[in-house]
């Protein structure tokens, strides 16, 4: 089932009918997400896609907590959740037959983490996921329909799209390229994309049917010529199948290839795969965008950085670049100063080149120590990743404290409200502007107002009856948090009236409350 078949909501024109402000390229998990992102605030666009279809195949198969936190806030978490697993077992057998087992360790009982684990779900689910909100939203992917050529003037893009052999002239505000390493988009905007393709690190990937091994967990064994694994895909039935191919080595694709593979590196263990459904020889390309932006022209996902697999960072990293750049994109097409679109290259291309780094570290480690399984910790989770010492970051705390402006907001449980227990991301779930006061709420237009009170005698007003916000928020009465739609912090301030609240709110918005 995908979104396309559904009916757009009542009310809603199709976004496919009016003139785009934004066409989007690849309708993969990034351009998935930022097609949502646009449709919650009406900002019409069109998601075209080269395939005929929704993509098949596991790919990236880990969802970090800080994108889960993404799919709670569009609505779709359950939905992820309910075909995935969470802190999957990991049982894997060194070349003595040892058995080591891990891959459980969570981040712990935490109010200001709501997921403290990595998901593991096949990629396809995720999109399957996003297409359905997608579809809730009024909008739609238009399959079969490839981006020939582009050229852009100071106010508009104006693109040749491609389908069934016809070309049709499409003129959008703005272009982003979220069509994969191979990208289109990039190369037409002359963006160099930097990096290395190392030949000697190659896997295959499949996805088969097995017999003879339990799916209770997933299992890896490393052997003197490289490792295998495979990893039970939840809802599926089916396992994701990995081998390292070293130079020299059979890189065959077909199943006698990925049979006599397994059984050399298993010891022959009497596991059976069947014919895969999905495969594909994976080389190790790590490479970054010099930018994110060509004037109207954007880059987000693969089409700006590509990841080694270890650490599941790829699929995130793109995830969260649609999030970052899906509601600068509809607060501009609203009004806000346009400069607010230079914030995302400069807040979300330093993430890409420290993930970069992190991953191919841990893929060097997997090399390395023949397939020992990569370590799931903070560094993973990308719930540290945070824009400190951005253009939208404004607080007056001191350098050394905890939280700073830029960092992503912390959750809190425990909060009563006129409606009932909640936690804090229940309260700003939606994507929109919101100012967390923790004395005098000063007027914010265009922000809903958040205030913590004793008690809560109408809607916007809460408790923190258990203290775990101000603890989170290291709060004080005079405590100020403007919480962005994408869930990081722009302001914090200790002073009455926060005097930074004004241009803070007119960056981000175009509008500003009342000078003090």
């Amino acid at each position: 089932m995908t979104g396309t078949t559904q009916t757009p909501q009542a009310g809603r024109t199709p976004r496919a009918r009016r003139a785009p402000a934004v066409l989007i390229v690849g309708a993969g998990p990034t351009g998935l997400t930022l097609a949502c992102e646009l449709a919650r605030r009406d900002v019409p666009f069109r998601l075209v896609e080269a395939a005929r279809g929704p993509q098949p195949g596991s790919r990236g198969k880990g969802v970090q907590p800080r994108s889960l936190e993404v799919f709670d806030d569009l609505g779709i978490v359950e939905r992820v959740l309910a075909h995935g697993r969470m802190a999957m077992p990991v049982r894997s057998t060194g070349p003595d037959g040892r058995v080591t087992l891990g891959g459980t360790e969570t981040l712990g009982d935490r109010p200001d983490i709501p997921y403290p684990a990595s998901l593991i779900t096949p990629e396809w689910r995720i999109e399957e996921a996003l297409r359905l909100r997608l579809a809730e939203l009024g909008g739609e992917v238009e399959f079969s329909t490839a981006l020939g050529t582009f050229e852009q003037s100071d106010e508009s893009v104006t693109a040749t799209l491609v389908r069934d052999g016809g070309t049709e002239t499409v003129t959008a505000r703005w272009l982003v390229g979220c069509d994969g390493g191979h990208s289109t988009v990039r190369k037409q905007a002359g963006i160099a994309f930097e990096g290395e393709t190392r030949e000697e690190v190659r896997m295959l990937v499949a996805d088969v049917a097995v017999e003879g091994l339990a799916s209770d967990a997933w299992h890896m064994w490393r052997h003197a010529e490289g490792f295998a694994a495979l990893c039970p895909l939840p809802s599926t039935g089916a396992f994701q199948y990995q081998a390292s191919i070293a130079p020299g080595q059979d890189a065959d694709l077909g199943l006698a290839n990925l049979q006599t593979t397994l059984d050399r590196r298993t010891g022959h263990a009497g596991i059976r795969l069947h014919e895969p459904t999905w495969s594909s020889l994976w080389r190790a390309n790590v490479r970054l965008a010099d930018r994110y932006r060509a004037g109207r022209v954007f880059l987000a996902g693969d089409a700006a950085h590509i990841h080694s697999p270890a650490g599941g960072q790829g699929m995130n990293t793109g995830i969260q670049d649609a999030h970052n750049l899906g509601w600068k994109l509809a607060a501009v097409a609203e009004g806000a100063p346009p400069a607010l679109l230079d914030t995302y290259d400069a807040e979300r291309r330093p993430v890409a080149a420290g993930v970069l780094a992190l991953s191919d570290a841990r893929l060097r480690q997997v090399v390395e120590d023949q397939g020992l399984p990569v370590r799931r910790d903070a560094s993973t989770a990308q719930l540290g990743i945070g824009y400190r010492g951005s253009a939208l970051a404004w607080d007056d705390r001191d350098e050394d404290a905890p939280l700073r402006a830029g960092d992503r907001a912390p959750d809190a449980t425990g909060l009563a409200t006129v409606d009932g227990e909640r936690r804090l991301f229940d309260l700003t779930r939606g994507g929109r502007l919101t100012l967390l006061a923790f004395g005098p709420a000063p007027a914010a237009p265009g922000a809903r107002i958040l205030r913590v009170v004793a008690h809560p005698a109408a809607p916007g007003e809460l408790a923190d009856t258990a203290g775990h916000l101000a603890r989170a928020y290291g709060a004080t009465d005079r405590t100020l948090a403007l919480i962005r739609p994408d869930g990081y912090l722009a302001l914090l301030s200790e002073t009455d009236a926060a005097p930074a609240l004004p241009a803070a709110l007119a960056a981000l918005t175009g509008t500003a409350g009342p000078r003090p």
